[in-house]
């Protein structure tokens, strides 16, 4: 397996991979990890996948949970508020903020620890080919710094991991789909030590003229971000006179001469904010991950989880192709899960820039008015709070009941509570493992029992577990005796209650068929 690209999206691939005993190359075109901020926030879902690599307890040391999302008029009047609990769905903060080159170190040592991953640095990919049918071999070319002899491996497969400007991408002949959001904005990250006037949370500045986005990172660490005009500069004297004028409703400078020893600017930088989503993320074995598939503007900070989301939905699927011999087919669910996924996240990501900080139509002042009251209606709020991860949509891993039938869970996540299990007190998922699990609320059926022996998948009776009810209480709202769990924690199939049997096991079967396994390896799901 090669991995274009060690940024925190590859790596987790690597490391997810690693659980299951596949090996991988990852290629990167920097030696270290790149020195300067860039993605600040997570929610829990992607806290639940660092779980899942085992760095959860590294990264709650360098990460600040957060209250959620304000949305500020031009005079910072609260238009609305996005709550964000401290235990969310997953186990976790609902919002995190961090630095992440810190994040990235900690992955990387986790990296290091695992003899499966691979890491070069300094290595630039030139080329990614394979046969046309995708069976064969992938073949990925690359350099040395400073060196222009090419060298070659050979993959199963190859994940792209390598960004906006992506090789990987041309490779398998991608193109971008426009989802119609471009503006420029500059980023700004600051440590100071000075009192900074905020609610702890971000806030959405919605203005049409200056809108700007501002949240405190860590314990003396702040980002700002504003769209500035063409030629409108921010550099040398002058410009850092302007940027004390920005960040006067947030902190108070003097003047620029006088606070430049407790206001220190870590880096400032230009970016285009952009929509787009790749046409396709698959060609044989090459697949596409993170900014290589899908750009997301930064509104609701779900660039970097939207990456995260791929490793976490594709490794799993890979590693049974791979290893267990399961259908190809399998690999067709990546695209169909997460495509429809990525779209709609950019789509909530859309809204906000254009109707929150304005675009700049004249139509800009009503949309914001209208969005302004809506978002006062607290039902609102919650909807869109909550839709930010809406279910999978349909498909062979995802059996979703008719609507008549009532709410499916099927496409959803089981929820991970803290449970006490044989004495001893765990999360939800450490007790599962990496693989298919069965939760019942009712004694298995013979069935049922078939179905997870025939997945190697653990069965618990929610039962034996002393929670807080959480499980039994998601079971019943869902209609459902008993839920097949995959290993990324997404409900593939439901028992519905009385029933005693799955609902179609004959369309997810035949994908998940293994082939004979290895007497010496615990099979992977």
């Amino acid at each position: 397996m090669v991995i274009i690209g060690a940024g925190p999206v590859g790596v987790t691939a690597a490391l997810l991979l690693a659980q299951y005993g596949v090996r991988s190359l990852l290629l990167e075109r920097h030696r270290d990890v790149y020195p300067l901020p860039r993605a600040v926030v997570v929610d829990d879902e992607v806290r639940r996948i660092l779980q899942s690599v085992g760095v959860h307890e590294e990264f709650a040391a360098l990460a600040r949970p957060a209250p959620g999302l304000r949305l500020l008029d031009a005079r910072r009047r609260v238009i609305a508020e996005f709550r964000r609990s401290l235990h969310g769905h997953h186990g976790f903060p609902q919002t995190s903020m961090f630095d992440q080159p810190e994040l990235e170190r900690v992955l990387r040592d986790a990296l290091a620890r695992r003899p499966e991953c691979e890491l070069r640095g300094g290595v630039e990919v030139v080329s990614v080919s394979q046969d046309t049918d995708g069976t064969a071999p992938v073949r990925v070319t690359f350099r040395h710094d400073g060196s222009d002899e090419d060298e070659h491996v050979w993959a199963d497969a190859v994940l792209g991991c390598d960004g906006a400007g992506s090789l990987t991408r041309d490779a398998i002949g991608a193109a971008w789909e426009d989802l119609h959001f471009e503006e420029s904005w500059r980023v700004i990250d600051v440590r100071t030590s000075l009192p900074v006037r905020t609610w702890e949370g971000a806030e959405q500045i919605c203005c049409p003229t200056r809108p700007a986005t501002f949240m405190r990172v860590g314990e003396d660490r702040y980002r700002w971000e504003f769209r500035l005009a063409e030629g409108e500069p921010l550099d040398g004297p002058e410009g850092l006179e302007r940027l004390h004028e920005l960040v006067a409703p947030w902190v108070d400078l003097p003047s620029a001469a006088d606070g430049g020893d407790d206001f220190e600017v870590i880096r400032q930088a230009r970016y285009t904010f952009r929509a787009r989503l790749a046409d396709r993320w698959r060609r044989g074995r090459v697949f596409l991950l993170g900014d290589a598939a899908h750009l997301t503007p930064p509104f609701i900070g779900q660039g970097l989880c939207a990456g995260l989301r791929d490793a976490r939905n594709l490794t799993w699927k890979l590693a049974r192709v791979l290893q267990q011999g399961a259908d190809d087919r399998l690999l067709d669910t990546y695209q169909q899960e997460r495509k429809p996924h990525a779209r709609h996240v950019i789509r909530v990501a859309v809204a906000v820039g254009w109707a929150m900080t304005g675009g700049q139509d004249r139509g800009a002042a009503i949309r914001r008015a209208v969005v302004g009251a809506a978002c006062r209606i607290p039902r609102v709020t919650a909807a869109v709070s909550r839709d930010l991860s809406p279910a999978l949509t349909a498909n062979p891993l995802v059996r979703r009941r008719p609507r008549l039938t009532g709410r499916s869970l099927a496409g959803t996540f089981c929820p991970q509570p803290w449970v006490l299990h044989d004495g001893k007190r765990e999360r939800l998922d450490d007790m599962l493992g990496d693989f298919f699990a069965l939760l019942t609320a009712v004694p298995p059926t013979p069935r049922m029992t078939g179905v997870a022996t025939a997945l190697d998948a653990s069965v618990i009776h929610v039962g034996d577990l002393e929670d807080d009810g959480t499980l039994a209480a998601w079971l019943s709202r869902g209609r459902a005796d008993a839920v097949l769990l995959r290993p990324d924690r997404v409900v593939m199939d439901t028992v519905p209650t009385g029933t005693g049997d799955f609902t179609d096991t004959a369309a997810w079967a035949p994908l998940l068929h293994s082939a004979r396994r290895p007497a010496e390896a615990r099979p992977v799901p």
